[in-house]
């Protein structure tokens, strides 16, 4: 357990130190949006393109994790759409509240986390993931989220808003861009190639640095009280939906899979159920925010999840280990 601590310590010491920092002053509120930019729009598409074009086609798009994890996302949007609309929430807070209880934060976390625990081979299930939560979970969420304004705009303006969103996001394009160098076995230049590895390596830290600091940021609305936040409520319940009820159903849907005779390796099975156990996603604010919905909510549940994850995802860890 103390070997497994010493590798996951570091990446919360991280999230940690962001926090600190935009807490105390040091580094101002303002600054994130930069970092943020950084991260989104340079650092980590160069880490997800040079991961991409490295893996061999059939691990990057593995049809059997991707259904593991699709079911799985499945799932999880029910439960957190039901959940929650029996609260009498409105659509809008409804699906973004849902989406902080189905999507990980895979890229920002979850890929360096994984790469020091499971190796490069785990790298290729997590871009699946990704994948799916990009194109499927956050498209639904969003789509979902508009369903309150369904007479107005209609459920066609609802599907356009989450087509836009899936596609301005470029992660999907340095996935699909680097899956285009790998299965056409293409090779950048040597100094583009050093340029997109130095890139590559500032996204860890600075994307878990950049956890902390938006964990600052005051969100736009908080509808939630100080007596509700005190004794847990609604924000515990998604907490412990994501933490403990993500990967307890990655896991069984994942050994069904195995029961029923697919292809899904032990290594697989253990990144995905990995993932599913990460915090729940810093964008899920953001979206949130911009769409008008509870964002002080969400990233309550963002600080919950984030700071309970290091415990329960050591032990994740601890079970597939021993």
């Amino acid at each position: 357990m103390l070997h497994i601590l010493s590798v996951t310590f570091p990446f919360f010491a991280l999230v940690l130190a962001g926090y600190v920092a935009a807490r105390r002053g040091w580094m101002p509120l303002a600054a994130i949006p930069g970092l943020n930019a950084f991260v989104l729009y340079f650092a980590l598409p160069c880490m997800l393109f040079r991961f991409g074009s490295s893996t061999p086609m059939t691990q990057l798009f593995d049809p059997v994790v991707a259904l593991l994890y699709s079911v799985c996302a499945l799932g999880m949007l029910a439960l957190g759409m039901g959940l929650l609309r029996r609260r009498q929430l409105s659509w809008n807070d409804s699906a973004f509240g849902t989406m902080a209880v189905a999507f990980p934060n895979t890229g920002y976390m979850g890929l360096p986390l994984l790469l020091n625990l499971l190796g490069p081979s785990a790298v290729g299930t997590a871009i699946v993931t990704i994948l799916v939560d990009v194109f499927f979970t956050s498209s639904v969420c969003i789509a979902m989220s508009r369903m309150d304004h369904a007479q107005d705009h209609g459920v066609r303006s609802a599907g356009w808003q989450a087509l836009k969103s899936v596609v301005s996001i470029p992660l999907t394009w340095a996935i699909g861009l680097g899956a285009l160098f790998s299965a056409n076995a293409w090779a950048l230049p040597s100094m583009l190639s050093q340029t997109v590895d130095l890139m590559a390596a500032a996204a860890p830290p600075v994307a878990l640095f950049t956890i902390g600091a938006v964990l600052v940021r005051p969100a736009q609305t908080a509808s939630a009280t100080g007596w509700q936040w005190r004794q847990g409520g609604l924000e515990l319940m998604m907490t412990l939906t994501k933490l403990l009820v993500h990967p307890v159903l990655a896991g069984v849907v994942g050994w069904l899979l195995q029961q029923a005779g697919l292809p899904l390796s032990e290594g697989a099975l253990m990144a995905v159920v990995l993932v599913a156990a990460l915090p729940s996603a810093s964008n899920s604010a953001l979206l949130a925010e911009r769409f008008a919905a509870d964002s002080g909510r969400i990233t309550r549940v963002i600080l919950l999840t984030t700071v309970l994850a290091f415990p329960s995802f050591s032990a994740w860890v601890a079970f597939f280990k021993t």
